[in-house]
């Protein structure tokens, strides 16, 4: 098995906007979509469309999602040998707003992937050891994610932490870590509590948490691009500029698909500028996961990139 993903899984519920009711308003939208989401799934199924081999462990609710949930990770060839129903629990849901400039505004209830134990991970390590490399976000309790960060080290398999959603309450010394630490913008500020308002802010942002011991920092900018930071390097890769309908998942697009490419070619470079144009074909279109490109969707994406 190539990848590992440790995380969550949710039941995307989104709203096309033109404005946000004020309180106690009520207005028409234009337009509404369930899809399969969560930002674990999310990773797991945008790497394994590009070909990668990926294991999801992760908790569904018991009711009429969890079913959905697991056949739609199937579908895409993820393993989910691991993704177990939680009885007398809801599936993991998401209410997601998409304003008319393609912005959105989540919200999560995390329902069945707060159920996600340490004891689940001790239970998959015989698999996990045998794995390239495991993702872990912080959609999931944060006992869990530390003890999998634990349980990657004695196996001495690589880390990509993505601190998302963003909490103040995880220790810094547990992503020091991790072999990768990805945040977008706004995790970074929530994280380092400084301006994220300018690439010379970003910057000194990420340099603090660095300070702290961090290995590598990969920061995702939205239309900025994206930068690696180490103790004694910073590496820019731009956007790959699109007609954005959906910026939703574009975060998770760019992680499954670095994922990919940093297993098969330990090229940290070229990892980030293939998911800076994966990031961007995903944000053509509705939804996250099925805004995702196939391996020979994204060839063809390519392809038209370098004609230009």
């Amino acid at each position: 098995m190539d990848i590992a993903v440790i995380g969550s899984n949710m039941v995307d519920l989104i709203t096309y906007i033109t404005e946000m009711p004020k309180t106690g308003e009520t207005l028409e939208a234009p337009d509404f979509e369930i899809g399969c989401g969560g930002k674990g799934a999310n990773q797991a199924v945008a790497a394994a469309k590009l070909g990668a081999g990926v294991m999801m462990m992760s908790k569904v609710g018991d009711d009429l999602f969890a079913d959905n949930t697991v056949n739609n990770l199937r579908r895409y060839g993820v393993d989910t040998r691991y993704v177990e129903k939680v009885p007398g629990v809801s599936s993991g849901v998401a209410p997601i707003f998409v304003d008319r400039d393609s912005h959105n505004r989540i919200l999560i209830i995390k329902g069945a992937n707060n159920h996600l134990t340490p004891a689940d991970v001790d239970r998959a390590a015989e698999q996990l050891k045998d794995c390239k490399l495991i993702i872990l976000q912080l959609e999931i309790p944060l006992a869990t994610v530390y003890h999998a960060i634990d349980v990657a080290r004695r196996l001495h398999v690589p880390v990509i932490l993505n601190p998302a959603p963003a909490s103040r309450e995880l220790d810094i010394a547990y992503a020091c870590q991790c072999d990768f630490f990805m945040p977008n913008e706004t995790e970074l500020e929530i994280l380092t509590g400084m301006a994220v308002d300018s690439e010379e802010h970003i910057l000194a942002a990420g340099r603090s948490l660095l300070s702290r011991g961090l290995k590598n920092l990969i920061i995702t900018m939205g239309h900025r691009g994206s930068v690696w930071l180490t103790g004694d390097s910073v590496h820019r890769v731009d956007a790959v500029p699109v007609q954005a309908v959906d910026t939703s998942g574009a975060g998770d697009a760019y992680i499954g698909c670095f994922a990919h490419y940093y297993v098969g070619s330990q090229d940290v470079k070229q990892a980030m500028t293939y998911a800076s144009a994966y990031a961007a074909f995903s944000v053509r279109g509705k939804g996250t996961q099925r805004s995702y490109a196939d391996a020979a969707q994204f060839h063809d994406f390519l392809a038209t990139l370098h004609q230009e």
